[in-house]
C-alpha cells in the first residue's frame, strides 16, 4: 500500500514544473472552480472511487483539498487509488497561497455551496436572537429551528439549506 508523505508547497510546485508530478484537488467542483492550482485535476472525494485515478507512468500524485485538512482525513483512501508514490500538499489550497505561489481564481464564481450554508445559517441565528430581544421571545424560535436544521443535516447528510441555496439564481452558472 502507498504511503502518503507531507509535500510542501514550494516543493510541490518544483515537481510540477518539473513534469514529475499530478496535482488531484479532491474538493467539491464549486469549491475548485472559485480557486486552485492552475493544471491541478478537478476529481472530487465524493466520486474519486467511481473512475480510476489516470495518472502517467513515472508521475507521482500529489492531493490536495482547501486547508489539507481532507486529504490528511482521507489518506488511507486517496493512498489506495495510487500504485507509485503519493503526497498531500501541506496546508493545501491554503498553504499553496500563503507560500505566494500562483493560482487560478474566478471571483465571479459563487462562494462555496458549504460557505454560504454558514453565512446564511449564521445570520439567521442572529436575527432570531436580536429580534427575540427586541420585539418578542417567540423570534428565539427561529434560532432553535435554524440549530435544529444544522444537527439534522450533521446527523443525515442532508441539507435542506444547502439544497434552497444551491436552486438560487447566483448559484446556477456553478452547476451549469
Amino acid at each position: 500500500m502507498t504511503q502518503l508523505l507531507t509535500l510542501t508547497p514550494i516543493l510541490a510546485a518544483k515537481k510540477l514544473k518539473a513534469g514529475r508530478a499530478v496535482l488531484v484537488d479532491i474538493r467539491e467542483p464549486d469549491e475548485f472552480a472559485r480557486r486552485h492550482v492552475k493544471g491541478a485535476r478537478s476529481r472530487p472525494l465524493i466520486g474519486l472511487e467511481a473512475m480510476p485515478l489516470a495518472v502517467e507512468h513515472g508521475r507521482e500524485v500529489i492531493f490536495t483539498c482547501r486547508s489539507g485538512m481532507r486529504t490528511a482525513a482521507n489518506a488511507r483512501r486517496l493512498a489506495d487509488l495510487v500504485n507509485g508514490q503519493a503526497y498531500v500538499l501541506e496546508g493545501g489550497i491554503d498553504g499553496w497561497a500563503t507560500a505566494g505561489l500562483p493560482l487560478a481564481q474566478d471571483r465571479k464564481a459563487p462562494l462555496e455551496i458549504m460557505r454560504q450554508v454558514q453565512i446564511a445559517a449564521g445570520l439567521l441565528v442572529l436575527t432570531g436572537v436580536a429580534l427575540g430581544l427586541v420585539i418578542h421571545p417567540a423570534f428565539f424560535g427561529l434560532s432553535a429551528f435554524v440549530g435544529a436544521g444544522l444537527t439534522f443535516a450533521g446527523a443525515t447528510g442532508y441539507c435542506g439549506m444547502a439544497r434552497l441555496l444551491q436552486a438560487m439564481p447566483w448559484n446556477r452558472r456553478a452547476g451549469a
